[in-house]
């Protein structure tokens, strides 16, 4: 008897495997079933709160800021869609020299699940990365929680990947107080142009970064790059002549509520009633500048930090002061609850920014593939990063 179940199983699974199609995302025809799929799979465990993503009635905005993009979606049946991926393809550096080379990046992969454990998720990828490879790209990679193992699983173990990068996500909740900043820092909005020109000397020898961060320091979502001084050195630098103050630290802010909202659901009644209580506390006496925890329970915007560096005896400080600055300006926006930066475990940025520790991730991890065979063994995929630094694409949020 239990030959013929497995039996029936494998035929089962086989059929399931032949009725499923992989096609390019059609909006009038995939889009409300897409959205259909997205809230059946929540983020969160059997029993634990959920973290629900509502892609603001456009399932491909996550990546239509890239210049080259793709969305797939697997139709079992009658055109039912049980399965997602996204994915682009950019250039950007290898670290430690001047190169750039192609690569992908593959995310927002789902899967029905009911339909779960039948390869769709294999499929997508594998068709995903054949359009990759049609672009040039060399690479692909996916980043994951360290703790998601079906994931992890599926891209190591069936897909090909390997385990390369490891970062820390960095959050920090918004305050129904301001965030006091020194009156000894002064801070300045650098045009993107010249942002542009300082972020190519400071990450010319660091992993990821994009050869096309004009089209991110020009594109609307980005609110603005920042640098922060002390008020005493203001005369004595010009930017634009590229003499720099002996202390300083910049940031860019990306605004990530124009593409996406969260919305944290199935917590307990008197855990809600706790955290209401002390954004309640923190709005009638601001002045007590409470750890109050922001409205999370309806959707919630995020703002994401990128191009975090500081130089120099008083970095620390500056960067503080900037990571106030963006805190401020996101209690401002009624609609933004956190603010989130991605950094290398030995990027020393990390030492400042202001976070808290239940909120953030100890490690995000970061998997590659090498899809051009022609490259050398001993390249990319071997290699020990010789920087610190790993810039993170805000795009990729």
């Amino acid at each position: 008897m239990s030959m013929k179940i497995a039996a029936d199983e494998r035929e089962r699974s086989s059929s399931s495997k032949m009725e499923v199609k992989v096609r390019e995302y059609d909006e009038e025809r995939h889009k409300m079933e897409v959205e259909k799929l997205e809230k059946l799979c929540e983020v969160g465990q059997r029993g634990k709160p959920s973290l629900l993503t509502d892609l603001m009635g456009d399932p491909i905005c996550r990546i239509r800021h890239f210049h080259l993009h793709l969305m797939l979606v697997a139709e079992y049946g009658e055109g039912e869609v049980v399965g997602v991926i996204r994915g682009c393809v950019k250039t950007v550096t290898k670290g430690n020299s001047s190169l750039h080379i192609k690569l992908a990046y593959i995310l927002g992969l789902r899967v029905s699940p009911l339909h779960r454990r039948y390869g769709i998720g294999t499929k997508l990828v594998e068709h995903l990365e054949e359009w990759c490879k049609q672009k040039g790209a060399n690479y692909a990679y996916m980043a994951t929680d360290c703790t998601n193992e079906p994931s992890l699983n599926l891209f190591t173990k069936k897909c090909g990947y390997s385990k390369f990068r490891t970062l820390t996500m960095l959050v920090q909740p918004v305050h129904a107080h301001y965030k006091p900043i020194s009156s000894k820092i002064a801070m300045l909005r650098l045009p993107a142009r010249l942002a542009e020109s300082m972020y190519n000397y400071i990450f010319a020898n660091s992993e990821f970064y994009p050869k096309d961060i004009d089209a991110i320091l020009s594109n609307k979502l980005n609110l603005g790059t920042f640098i922060a001084i002390p008020r005493k050195n203001i005369k004595k630098f010009d930017l634009k002549m590229g003499i720099l103050p002996p202390s300083y630290a910049i940031l860019s802010v990306w605004n990530t509520k124009e593409v996406f909202k969260l919305q944290l659901k199935g917590v307990s009644p008197l855990a809600h009633a706790c955290c209401v209580g002390t954004r309640l506390l923190d709005e009638w006496m601001p002045w007590l500048r409470l750890p109050s925890f922001p409205d999370v329970f309806r959707p919630f915007g995020v703002y994401c930090l990128f191009g975090l560096h500081m130089e120099g005896k008083y970095g620390k400080q500056l960067m503080k002061g900037l990571c106030g600055l963006v805190h401020n300006m996101a209690r401002d926006d009624g609609g933004c609850g956190a603010i989130v930066a991605e950094l290398g475990l030995r990027d020393p940025v990390r030492e400042a920014v202001p976070h808290w520790t239940k909120f953030s991730w100890a490690e995000d991890m970061w998997c590659i593939k090498n899809l051009d065979k022609k490259c050398e063994p001993s390249d990319w995929l071997t290699s020990k990063s010789s920087s610190p630094v790993i810039f993170v694409d805000p795009r990729d949020f």
